[in-house]
This record gives structure tokens, C-alpha cells and sequence, in this order.
């Protein structure tokens, strides 16, 4: 068992990986996004409040966690750790809106359609959406095979779309008011919320040359693993968080009648199934080496976070 000067000074590694994924991503984000100056400057400006707001940052961090555990240059992940969250940060800008969740509150923020307008807001998504794809073609990956470019492409579109996080998210609308088991709810989310958050993890599998089957569905578990486990922990947070660290309003859940793992489960339940899920992610990473620490850390943080 690991001495507690061990895990804390584990935990502190952790925490300053973690920090300067968030600044390399703050950055990457930063040279992609058109300046506020560049016509049409008010829509820029929407873009630019709607990505450079802060938060967890937890997509781009799986992108360049997973490089590391497979020995990928950092500089190689910039773009695919990009695109990923423009399209995160597009799917909240809509997410947001009076004819979905019609929240007023984002990191602490107003949402971008009450900062700007709703209009503006549908648009910044649109953009944001966009542009994600063009960074994956267009971003200078020579180490990167055109082959394998273009299943980041597939792979990002796929968790995207229909069959993904818009599938997810149009059969949550549908679910408001209705009663689901447990199979229904974790179909939902499975597409809702895991789907980008596997993607991230593929997409830095992508960006290594001669991946192995056997380590790319490892891999792939653990995705699939703490994607559903994000899910049951927001779920909770919606019940037991605090807006202060959350950064949303708390209870809005229950206020809509959506259906969620505590009310479907009980909350003890969606805590065990939380932790078991973390469980099952953590083994697949069994045959990964000390490299793959950082995803097993992610791993922790996804259940023990408290925003």
C-alpha cells in the first residue's frame, strides 16, 4: 500500500500535469480562434467567450494524456486536442439555448446567448463545430499518416453527430417528464456525454504510429468506462454540488424532470456504480506502463471532482 508522502506527492504530479495540459490546450485554442478584430468581429467575439471561459478542459486533457501513455510528442496532439473541444465547446453554446436546456448560467458565466444574443449564440456553434474539422485538415500533422487523419476526421464526426452526442442529446429532450430504466438512461448518456469523451481518447490513440489492436480496445474501454462515470458524477453534482464550484445551477435536473442515475437508482447506487466504473477503467489499463499514469489519475478526478 503507498505511503501517504507517496500519494500526495503522486497527487501533486498530477495536479501539475493537469495544469499545464490546460495552459498548452489555453494556447493551441488561443492561435486557432480568429481574433475579435477580424470581420465579422462580434461573431469572433462570441466564439472567443464561448471557448477561452475557462472550465475542465477534461476532453483535450485525455487527448494529450493518451499521447503520453503511447509516447506521442506533445506538439502532435495540439490540433486533435483542439478539435475536440470546439466541438465540446460548440455542444454547450447549443446545450444552453431556450428551446434545449435554457440555462443562464456556464462557468460561472452567462451563458453565451445571454451575453450575446440567441442568434449569435446558434451561430457561434455553427462556427465553432466548423472549425474544429478544419483544424483537423488543416493543421501541419506531417508524422500523422493521411489515412490516419482521416479517421481522426471520421472518428470525431461519428462521436459527434447523430449517432453521438446530437443523438444523445435529442433523445435526452425527448426523455423530459418520462420514465427510463436503466439501460434507456445509460444509452442516453452513453452517446450524450461518452461519446466525445472516448473520442478524445481515440483520437490520441490515433496520433501514435502502429497502435496495437489488443492496446487501442484497451484503450477504448477505458473511454467508454469513465465517460458513463462522468455522467453518473455530474448527476450527482446536480443533486449534492455547490453552483459556487460548479460554476451551473444546481438542481436544474430535477427541475426539468429529466431523468437521472440518482433518481432512477438511488444516490448511494449511482455513487457504487460511479466507483465500480472508475474500477473497470483503471484494469484495462493494466498492461500500460507508468506513462499511462496521468489517464489513471483522470480516472480518480472523474469521480472525486467537485465541479
Amino acid at each position: 500500500m503507498p505511503s501517504r508522502s507517496k500519494t500526495k506527492a503522486s497527487n501533486s504530479a498530477l495536479t501539475d500535469t493537469l495544469a499545464r495540459y490546460r495552459d498548452r490546450i489555453e494556447q493551441a485554442l488561443e492561435t486557432w480562434l480568429p481574433a475579435a478584430t477580424i470581420h465579422p468581429a462580434r461573431l469572433h467575439e462570441a466564439m472567443r467567450y464561448a471557448v477561452l471561459g475557462g472550465g475542465k478542459r477534461i476532453r483535450p486533457i485525455l487527448v494529450y494524456a493518451t499521447g503520453a501513455a503511447l509516447g506521442v510528442p506533445e506538439a502532435r496532439l495540439d490540433a486533435p486536442a483542439c478539435a475536440v473541444e470546439l466541438i465540446h465547446a460548440y455542444s454547450l453554446v447549443h446545450d444552453d439555448l431556450p428551446a434545449m436546456d435554457n440555462d443562464d448560467l456556464r462557468r460561472g458565466r452567462p451563458t453565451c446567448h445571454k451575453a450575446y444574443d440567441e442568434a449569435t449564440a446558434i451561430l457561434v456553434g455553427d462556427a465553432l463545430q466548423t472549425l474544429a474539422f478544419h483544424v483537423l485538415a488543416h493543421a501541419p500533422l506531417e508524422e500523422i499518416e493521411p489515412a490516419a487523419r482521416l479517421r481522426m476526421i471520421g472518428t470525431l464526426s461519428m462521436a459527434a453527430g447523430s449517432r453521438g452526442m446530437v443523438g444523445g442529446q435529442a433523445t435526452d429532450l425527448a426523455a423530459v417528464g418520462q420514465q427510463l430504466d436503466a439501460a434507456q438512461l445509460e444509452d442516453m448518456h452513453i452517446h450524450k456525454t461518452g461519446a466525445l469523451i472516448r473520442a478524445s481518447v481515440l483520437l490520441g490513440a490515433l496520433s501514435a504510429p502502429g497502435v496495437d489492436m489488443p492496446r487501442f480496445e484497451a484503450l477504448d474501454r477505458y473511454a467508454k468506462s469513465i465517460g458513463l462515470a462522468f455522467q453518473f458524477k455530474d448527476d450527482i453534482l446536480d443533486v449534492e454540488g455547490d453552483s459556487d464550484e460548479t460554476g451551473k445551477a444546481v438542481g436544474a435536473d430535477a427541475q426539468r424532470d429529466k431523468p437521472t442515475y440518482p433518481a432512477l437508482l438511488g444516490m448511494d447506487a449511482a455513487k457504487n456504480l460511479a466507483a465500480e466504473l472508475i474500477d473497470t477503467a483503471l484494469e484495462s489499463l493494466s498492461d500500460f506502463d507508468a506513462r499511462a499514469d496521468v489517464l489513471r489519475g483522470i480516472a480518480q478526478y472523474v469521480v472525486n471532482r467537485r465541479h
